[in-house]
């Protein structure tokens, strides 16, 4: 029970930090999203490798580089992850702080879609009856914007896919992002020497208070995913599957209460479709996790200390 606890509280850290990251991309301004982005990557490759080397951890590299087929895997996944980052950080450094977190609330529905239509899945009715209701949300929404939300469909389509990839190339989190990030990190050097030449780059023309925060971006990358991997390990897919709707949650209440973004009835009414498809798919796949629980009890019992 007290490895239980402990990994919710990772869990509840993880996602609570993912949540507040709105409260951190305006600090960066006025950096543009790019270098912001390109930092990102840069300094979250140094974060994660600081954290490899006090782990002493490189076993995994001579392993990982007899797989070429991993390789490629997070190759595709580091190209997917930068769409996503850079989608991000402009949606809420350009005041679409809302609209980012709708792309997070509606992720979920999407990966059941792709289990659908790439993995030949089975949804179940209630399932389907969660889907619905997102798209039904997808088009309220785009009345309401006047143009479908790019910007939400974006982050949840790549972070749909980014996850799709992940799961096949099943790789660690620290390990994963080293690559990751390592196969991102000449087009960011590229790009920040190109912006130092034009006399544009912000990093160190703005005191050393702005050069912590952009170093900082790589560090609050880091330090969620750690959190999450060692709640992974320590808690039941449903309740991480529970505990991932606290960072949407935090990134709407930031929207709102605190960038002031404008919200009319029409855009709650969306979300709040959003909701009920969110309500409908937690319930089902607690009502499904409790109908597999005796036969999971039977069967895999011995292999209750094994971590994948």
């Amino acid at each position: 029970m007290p490895d239980l606890r402990r990994g919710v509280l990772f869990g509840v850290a993880a996602y609570a930090m993912w949540g507040l990251f709105p409260l951190y991309w305006p600090l960066l301004k006025p950096s543009g999203a790019v270098e912001i982005l390109a930092h990102r990557i840069v300094w979250s490759l140094v974060a994660v490798v600081a954290v490899l080397l006090v782990r002493r951890h490189w076993s995994w590299v001579k392993e990982l580089v007899r797989q070429p087929r991993k390789i490629g895997l997070l190759t595709v996944a580091a190209v997917v992850i930068t769409v996503n980052w850079g989608t991000y950080i402009y949606a809420v450094n350009t005041g679409h702080v809302v609209e980012s977190a709708l792309g997070y609330f509606i992720n979920p529905l999407v990966s059941v879609l792709f289990g659908v239509l790439l993995l030949k899945e089975r949804l179940r009715p209630l399932q389907w009856t969660a889907v619905g209701f997102g798209a039904l949300a997808v088009l309220v929404l785009t009345v309401n914007y006047g143009r479908p939300p790019y910007m939400a469909l974006v982050l949840a389509v790549s972070f749909a896919v980014y996850g799709l990839v992940k799961k096949q190339a099943n790789v660690g989190a620290a390990e994963s992002l080293t690559v990751e990030t390592l196969v991102l990190l000449v087009p960011a050097l590229v790009y920040l020497t190109f912006l130092q030449q034009q006399g544009q780059s912000t990093f160190g023309t703005l005191g050393a208070g702005h050069a912590a925060l952009l170093v900082g971006a790589g560090v609050i990358t880091a330090l969620p995913l750690l959190a999450f991997t060692a709640s992974a390990i320590r808690v039941p897919l449903s309740t991480i599957g529970l505990l991932q709707y606290i960072a949407p949650v935090l990134q709407f209440l930031v929207g709102v209460l605190i960038a002031k973004e404008t919200m009319p009835p029409s855009r709650w009414a969306g979300f709040a479709i959003v909701w009920i498809a969110l309500a409908i798919f937690t319930y089902d796949s607690f009502r499904a996790a409790r109908a597999r629980r005796p036969k999971k009890k039977a069967s895999a019992r011995p292999l209750d200390h094994v971590v994948t």
